[in-house]
């Protein structure tokens, strides 16, 4: 009789502290949990704010974002275990509730009292057991979001190494491109002052002809220096000034460095009175043939194919829009012109 008031005492002792524990254990995992799902959201709110432009980083943040799903699932599966749990030491503490009010209303007089207080023990001590299990599937979901949390730092880490590999490439990309205007810059100038040259020595042995001039950046020879009316082939009172012309450009060959480049843009004119015979239909075939055989001409006397350009424009870039035969001499041109290739 005084050893079952004695174990009534121990068991109305042992069960609140342990209900108490349990609780801040739960109240603990509930904590982190919501402390994991803010954490989830600040990074997927941080994810979405990311630079796409480069293609490389785009793909490391998506597959950071699966595995950070991935994670989330488990996470969400562990909360849904922790309620299992919680539902079930609930009901095993209305078990010892009621065993234990049983065990109080117990009459001393009744005579399977022995065996009425050993089946309680024994559910006691089934109720124990199952709180000892309960107990270590929290704490193996405790090691389960301690992982998790691990991961989480892991998958940080990356996006700030990623941030930092992005910054850098700007840095770069920004100085590849500073310096490369700057090299643009002074291959333009470089190409003007070797023009302002060739113009030069152009003029120098042109000066004698009133047909030859300078028109801006070009080089202008009317076309009766070189070619009958309605003609594209060179007559030969031209090719002495072609042949200076040559002479000029290969000299310019060995003079500009290898790692400019240029080309020579002869470009034919026509005026506006239309022909149209079986070999130019047009002006414009008129004033590419007569670019090409200018073109052709050079190359004979040893000019680099891949130094000239031929193109031609017919009658639709006139010099003197009026309708006179002066206008129509003027119009009537091969022009030359020192450019990039």
């Amino acid at each position: 009789m005084p050893g079952a008031r004695a174990r009534r005492r121990q068991e109305a002792n042992y069960w609140p502290g342990f209900v108490d524990a349990l609780s801040s254990l739960l109240l603990v995992i509930i904590f982190m949990l919501s402390l994991f799902m803010l954490t989830q959201f600040f990074l997927g709110q941080e994810l979405q704010g990311r630079d796409t432009a480069l293609s490389r980083l785009n793909s490391q943040i998506a597959e950071l974002t699966d595995l950070l799903q991935l994670e989330r699932a488990n996470s969400d599966d562990l909360t849904a275990q922790l309620a299992t749990l919680t539902a079930t030491l609930a009901g095993a503490q209305s078990e010892n509730e009621d065993l234990a009010s049983q065990l109080a209303g117990i009459g001393t007089g009744l005579g399977d009292r022995d065996a009425t207080i050993a089946g309680l023990e024994s559910d006691l001590l089934e109720a124990e057991a199952l709180s000892d299990e309960a107990n270590a599937q929290v704490a193996l979901l405790n090691q389960q979001l301690a992982a998790l949390r691990t991961q989480i730092g892991a998958l940080e880490a990356a996006l700030e190494a990623s941030e930092s590999r992005d910054a850098e490439s700007r840095t770069q990309i920004a100085d590849l491109g500073r310096r490369l205007n700057l090299a643009l810059a002074q291959r333009v100038q470089d190409l003007a002052r070797y023009r302002s040259d060739f113009f030069g020595r152009l003029r120098e042995i042109l000066e004698d002809r009133a047909d030859v001039r300078v028109v801006g950046d070009r080089f202008v020879f009317q076309s009766e220096v070189l070619f009958d009316p309605g003609q594209a082939d060179i007559d030969p009172g031209g090719r002495p000034e072609l042949d200076a012309l040559a002479d000029a450009i290969l000299q310019l060959e060995t003079e500009i460095p290898s790692d400019i480049n240029w080309v020579l843009r002869i470009d034919g004119h026509t005026d506006s009175r239309p022909i149209s015979n079986e070999r130019f239909p047009s002006n414009w075939e008129l004033s590419a043939a007569r670019a090409i055989s200018v073109a052709q001409y050079l190359v004979s006397r040893g000019v680099s194919p891949n130094r000239l350009v031929a193109a031609g424009f017919g009658e639709f870039t006139p010099l003197d829009p009026a309708e006179t035969e002066d206008a129509y001499r003027r119009n009537r041109r091969i022009e030359f012109k020192l450019t990039e290739g």
